[in-house]
């Protein structure tokens, strides 16, 4: 199957694993009567998420937007949010592809929460060692200095020993706010889920698809009230993503979702209910 192109890039979807969480967490103040619906609970009240992240290839660049969880995590930590790597793995779909992590030229991160960026190190002989070693990796500086010296109630999303090691690599970038980073692929700020998390839209001729991150973490969460638990400013949440959705309607951008275990990709519509999700599909849909 042809793979849709924005601009430069041709775009791919890089399945990274998936795992669970805890649903009432996924969707705060939402009852589970509801949520059940769409996201059905296990025995242990745990959701399944993926971790989808997107890859652009051009003549001259491999940029990979986010990368799972990596392997740092014990048998207990497997446990608790039951990480399937049977499903997928991220050197795995790099590799179905034709690509290795040395080709990789950079690394966006919206966020350096665990499910997020803990591909960025992987274990080597004795120690975590960068996984990318020929990337770029970029991180809004607000969000570094935020997860470095993290509240004690989001501590535990971030996983320091591999921050540690990505800092010393001498590849971390600290952007100060949105902008262009790379031909065509432009950053937002938003506050409410964390710390200057960013999210990432990919423009050209084509079209716009943005990758919300955990603004938006899946299909469902795109009504304006179903947020999570773990955002740290849940009304703020509200605010950005009702601006957002506003934007993103009117300009006719596609959204990708990073946790949602079946859709890729939604358009936006105007309805009686405010603006909505339609057309769910897979990435190679997209325009």
């Amino acid at each position: 199957m042809t793979m849709p192109k924005i601009g430069p890039y041709t775009l791919h979807a890089i399945e990274t694993g998936r795992f669970r969480l805890d649903g009432g967490a996924m969707f705060g103040i939402v009852p589970k009567p509801l949520w059940e619906r769409y996201a059905p609970a296990d025995a242990r009240n745990r959701i399944v998420l993926n971790m989808r992240c997107l890859l652009l290839e051009s003549s001259n660049r491999l940029v990979l937007i986010d990368n799972g969880l990596g392997d740092a995590f014990d048998a207990k930590f497997q446990d608790l949010y039951a990480v399937d790597y049977e499903y997928a793995e991220l050197h795995r779909s790099l590799q179905a592809l034709g690509f290795s992590a040395a080709d990789v030229t950079d690394v966006v991160l919206t966020h350096l929460h665990f499910d997020h960026c803990g591909g960025s190190t992987r274990q080597g002989r004795d120690r975590q060692e960068i996984a990318f070693p020929n990337a770029t990796f970029y991180v809004q500086e607000r969000h570094w200095s935020w997860a470095r010296r993290p509240h004690l109630r989001e501590r535990a999303s971030f996983l320091q020993e591999k921050l540690s090691v990505l800092e010393a690599s001498g590849q971390l970038q600290l952007l100060k706010g949105p902008g262009e980073v790379l031909p065509g692929v432009f950053v937002e700020v938003v506050n409410g889920h964390t710390e200057a998390q960013q999210l990432v839209r990919i423009t050209g001729p084509e079209g716009t698809l943005v990758f919300v991150a955990d603004l938006i973490p899946t299909a469902v969460h795109v009504r304006p009230l179903w947020n999570m638990g773990y955002d740290i400013r849940p009304l703020v949440t509200i605010e950005e993503k009702l601006a957002f959705l506003e934007q993103a309607a009117a300009q006719g951008w596609q959204l990708f979702f990073e946790h949602d275990p079946e859709i890729a990709v939604v358009s936006l519509q105007h309805s009686e209910q405010g603006i909505v999700a339609v057309h769910p599909r897979s990435l190679e849909e997209v325009f």
